[in-house]
């Protein structure tokens, strides 16, 4: 063993009580979210000076205006965005559940044909003297493992979206009360979904594990194999979720600021916009839905890797539970660590001014990762023997535990270096977007021209702090290593989802304060929390991509040593053509989903102008827009137009695999992984930016901006235009990227058995 300080009894209670623990804060949170009625009668009572307190003076009764009707109004559109965004998940569940069962009928035959379908026991793939269990077992327990991540993907992403459309109305109420109030609202309510979702999915896989070992016992290796299933579930139900929540919000933003903003003059959100609800309906189902399945899906893989290559390593030949279950008990670690610092949100600080809005958000990340470097230390210290050996192609390597933690480590901070590198391009204090907002005084075609050269420039930290995070942990701890390093950009995951949920809340705010005809003072407290949860979102967008790297490249490395490669030899013409290939996927995935945008958006495009046109005093008020066919429009686009996109990401390693064998699709993975994430950021920053280039022309904040305003300029038109052009790729292309090169590899590694026994079809012809 080499002293391990933590028993194996203990390893099994921990993980499962961080992840309750977890579950139980989310509770709490949202029940102190709940406590902001949307009734108007509770409005009035007064309930002594409690800080969230209703006693509280509000600035409507200081212009006195009518407060009953302002809550009831808010109470309605807020039921009217649940409904949408709850019925197109609904729809969307429907088509993704067909193809989830489809999916796992082809897993079972694909991995149980390995042997034929026998029931007998096998030589161990990385150890021929020992008897592991048959692939039929592999087969099964891949399929369930693979259905169990499925649905935990679905379910996360269902309950982000539940909490964002509950809260989003509480928000608004609460702005009347001041700015930190209504950042208070929605930053709890982004936390309830963090924890929610960081803490299922540790506990399913934790669950997960020890059933599979009832049935496997000592043959971890392929207990561990099976577990891959889970990372697979989770990533193919992300991709469906991102590309078809993406397609819904963009077509409707794009056709809501196209006629509403350009062409008729009329603000942000305005009610008389017969895309509005449509518009806010997708933040919830994209921005929300989309990044709870995406996220968990990271977090799902990186597990999956790291457990892997550990089962082929000392910690699974020898049976030591506690160092096997390494991954787990940081993850259970984060979930502590993220508690803590949102209670610095919460409860230590509290915000009164909106300047002190982005401090407060970015101090999360910061207090996160410094305590999550001790967090890492401890867990290095108890959980790890002092000398070990990792699996490395072949051959065993030699490491000791704070080697393990320096690759753990190097993940956290390069996460924070990304999200600091996607803050600097994407926030409008900063020159970059400044530059582009005054760019737009020339018109549109030099804000574009602007917004690419950011979007391409912001790439160059990024790739430079993901390439020395693999270079280090590799050399440390070879594929583990990388492995443990996306684990540990991951490991703050309930703090970067809970700052990432609150862009949409609060933008999902703003909305309805417009919608409900709130003063102006109200309007722009919403649109200073939306200005920097733009931000974060931009930041949470950098972490999916940067540990979608590392996370790939681990699962690359998994199945480069399981389909039995010994290198990837680029000058074989086999392996070349699979490069080239590879990296042309993500510019091919990225014009279909660019494409559906543009037609969907081109639809509604010409509802809302016949709306305008056809229906008489719609302009005046005195008419209410047809809400219901703009939402039917994304609907139906985004159900059909995520298909194609999806069935290309999950069709390519099968084929690749099956017809020209692993030694191409090893180059299809790689070459997808290289261009992909230059394209995703790229792809997010210049979208982050052109949006928050628009947004500081209408805030006005400095003399700069006020020389480029006010909204309904040319500037400001020039800057709507840029945002329109920037949303499908902020929302739509880049973060889909990022579920394309994991996906890919977490599919391969799923079915390399069989490619590895019966791939290469073509070749084996010739």
């Amino acid at each position: 063993m080499g002293g391990v300080i933590l028993t194996d009894l203990l390893t099994e209670i921990l993980i499962p009580v961080a992840a309750v623990v977890g579950i139980v804060f989310a509770l709490v949170q949202w029940v102190v979210v709940s406590r902001v009625k949307l009734s108007p009668d509770k409005e009035a009572a007064p309930a002594g000076g409690k800080k969230n307190g209703y006693s509280d003076y509000l600035i409507e009764e200081e212009e006195g205006l009518n407060d009953h009707n302002i809550v009831v109004k808010c109470a309605e559109i807020q039921s009217a965005i649940s409904e949408g965004a709850t019925s197109f998940l609904f729809t969307e569940y429907q088509y993704v559940g067909i193809f989830m069962v489809a999916f796992a009928i082809l897993i079972f035959l694909f991995l149980g044909s390995v042997e034929g379908f026998s029931t007998k026991s096998q030589p161990c793939t990385y150890n021929k003297d020992k008897y592991c269990k048959p692939a039929l077992a592999n087969a099964l327990f891949s399929t369930v493992s693979f259905v169990l991540g499925a649905v935990t993907s679905v379910v996360s992403g269902f309950l982000g979206m539940k909490i964002a459309t509950y809260a989003n109305a509480r928000t608004t109420l609460e702005a009347r009360k001041g700015v930190g109030k209504a950042f208070i609202t929605a930053f709890r309510s982004g936390a309830v979904m963090g924890f929610l979702l960081a803490a299922n999915g540790l506990l399913v896989l934790y669950i997960a594990i020890n059933l599979f070992k009832l049935y496997y016992g000592d043959d971890w290796e392929g207990l561990f194999e099976a577990i891959t299933g889970y990372g697979l579930g989770g990533s193919s139900m992300a991709l469906f979720g991102r590309v078809g929540g993406g397609i819904y919000t963009k077509a409707a933003d794009v056709g809501a600021d196209l006629v509403g903003k350009v062409e008729r003059n009329i603000p942000e959100d305005d009610p008389r916009n017969p895309a509005v609800i449509a518009d806010n309906v997708g933040d919830n189902v994209g921005d929300i839905a989309g990044m709870g399945s995406d996220l968990f899906g990271s977090y799902a893989e990186s597990s999956c890797a790291a457990l892997v290559v550990a089962s082929i390593s000392s910690f699974g030949i020898n049976h030591e539970l506690t160092a096997m279950l390494f991954p787990l008990l940081i993850s259970s670690m984060g979930i502590i660590v993220c508690l803590i610092t949102t209670l610095f949100a919460t409860d230590f600080f509290e915000i009164k001014a909106v300047k002190e809005i982005e401090p407060a958000l970015k101090q999360q990340l910061i207090i996160s990762t410094a305590l999550m470097t001790v967090g890492i230390a401890i867990v290095s210290w108890i959980a790890l023997p002092s000398k070990f050996t990792i699996f490395n192609f072949g051959a065993q390597k030699e490491v000791s535990n704070w080697q393990l933690f320096f690759c753990v480590a190097i993940g956290l901070w390069a996460g924070l270096v990304i999200g600091y590198v996607t803050e600097y391009y994407t926030s409008n204090a900063y020159s970059p977007v400044q530059d582009v907002a005054d760019s737009c005084r020339t018109g549109a075609a030099t804000n574009v021209i602007f917004g690419l050269a950011l979007g391409y420039k912001s790439v160059i930290i990024p790739i430079f702090a993901i390439a020395v995070s693999i270079f280090v942990s590799f050399s440390l701890a070879a594929m583990y290593g990388i492995a443990v390093a996306a684990l540990g950009m991951l490991s703050t995951i309930a703090t970067g989802l809970a700052i990432d949920a609150y862009g949409p809340i609060s933008d999902n705010a703003g909305g309805i304060a417009e919608m409900a005809g709130m003063s102006h003072r109200i309007r722009e407290r919403t649109d200073a929390l939306d200005a920097a949860g733009n931000t974060t979102a931009a930041i949470g967008k950098g972490f999916a991509i940067g540990s979608a790297a590392l996370v790939s490249l681990a699962l690359f490395g998994a199945f480069v040593s399981r389909a039995a490669i010994s290198t990837v030899d680029v000058l074989t013409p086999k392996v070349f053509i699979g490069l080239l290939v590879g990296a042309m996927l993500p510019y091919w995935f990225s014009a279909m989903t660019m494409k559906s945008v543009g037609s969907a958006a081109l639809k509604m495009v010409e509802e809302v102008r016949r709306q305008f046109n056809t229906i008489p005093g719609l302009m005046e008020g005195t008419a209410k827009p047809d809400y219901a066919t703009c939402v039917k429009i994304s609907t139906d686009a985004s159900i059909k137009e995520m298909i194609p996109p999806g069935a290309l990401v999950m069709l390519t390693p099968l084929i690749v695999g099956t017809l020209f064998g692993v030694e191409t699709l090893s180059g299809v993975l790689a070459g997808s992984l290289v261009s992909g994430v230059q394209i995703a950021i790229s792809a997010s920053n210049t979208g982050g930016a052109w949006d928050n280039a628009k947004k500081y022309i209408e805030a006005g904040a400095s003399e700069h901006a006020r020389s480029l305003g006010p909204k309904g300029s040319d500037p400001h038109k020039a800057a709507v235009i840029g945002d329109t052009i920037g949303d499908p790729l902020k929302d739509t292309s880049g973060p889909s990227l990022n579920i394309l090169i994991k996906l890919m590899a977490v599919e391969s590694l799923v079915f390399a058995p069989f490619f590895a026994t019966h791939g290469g079809l073509l070749f084996k012809l010739f």
